[in-house]
């Protein structure tokens, strides 16, 4: 398993190591010693997958204390745009994205810490697995407008199709007071 830090730290691109022949393949997704040792050390309670349209943007998802989520994103199938969106507002890096993207070619996956925000665009037809670091609580779960000029994100789709959570989204701006993260959050490398 190798990984590729990002210009945020934290965020982390993660290849597993893939043993393949004229039969398919097989590879590792979440091994906890292998995971540490390219500086994940996160323990992965739930595991959701969900099947998108080209076109489809999900996000920008997170959830606050003391249900904060961290995600390990991967593709099973298709190719997405994938993007983790600083929100601490005590880092120096906030309101910075990272924008990847993932295939189910490439094996590519995107670790995404405490603290970010995180969304996707179906760049194909494509379906998604991400293991979650917390459960979901929709009591803590909030979300960002997915084109808000202050995150400059350079999203491929100008026109993407959207959840009406999704378009009715915040801005960053209007959350600031909401963004409590604990030490932990600041801390990763």
């Amino acid at each position: 398993m190798d990984s590729i830090d990002t210009a945020i730290p934290g965020v982390k691109v993660v290849t597993p190591t893939v043993y393949g022949d004229d039969r398919g393949f097989f590879k590792e997704i979440i091994h906890p010693q292998k995971l540490a040792k390219i500086g994940i050390n996160q323990r992965f309670v739930q595991v959701n997958h969900s099947k998108s349209q080209k076109g489809t943007l999900r996000g920008l998802h997170f959830q606050l204390p003391p249900y904060a989520q961290s995600k390990f994103v991967r593709v099973l199938k298709g190719k997405i745009f994938d993007v983790a969106v600083d929100i601490r507002p005590k880092s120096k890096t906030f309101g910075q994205s990272v924008t990847v993207e993932l295939t189910a070619e490439n094996h590519q996956m995107l670790y995404v810490p405490i603290g970010f925000a995180h969304g996707f665009l179906a760049l194909t037809d494509c379906e998604v697995e991400y293991s979650c670091g917390e459960i979901y609580s929709p009591k803590f779960e909030r979300g960002l407008v997915w084109n808000d000029p202050s995150l400059n994100i350079n999203w491929p789709n100008k026109a993407p199709i959207l959840s009406e959570k999704d378009k009715n989204a915040p801005h960053l701006s209007d959350l600031k007071d909401e963004l409590n993260w604990t030490d932990e959050a600041y801390f990763i490398t």
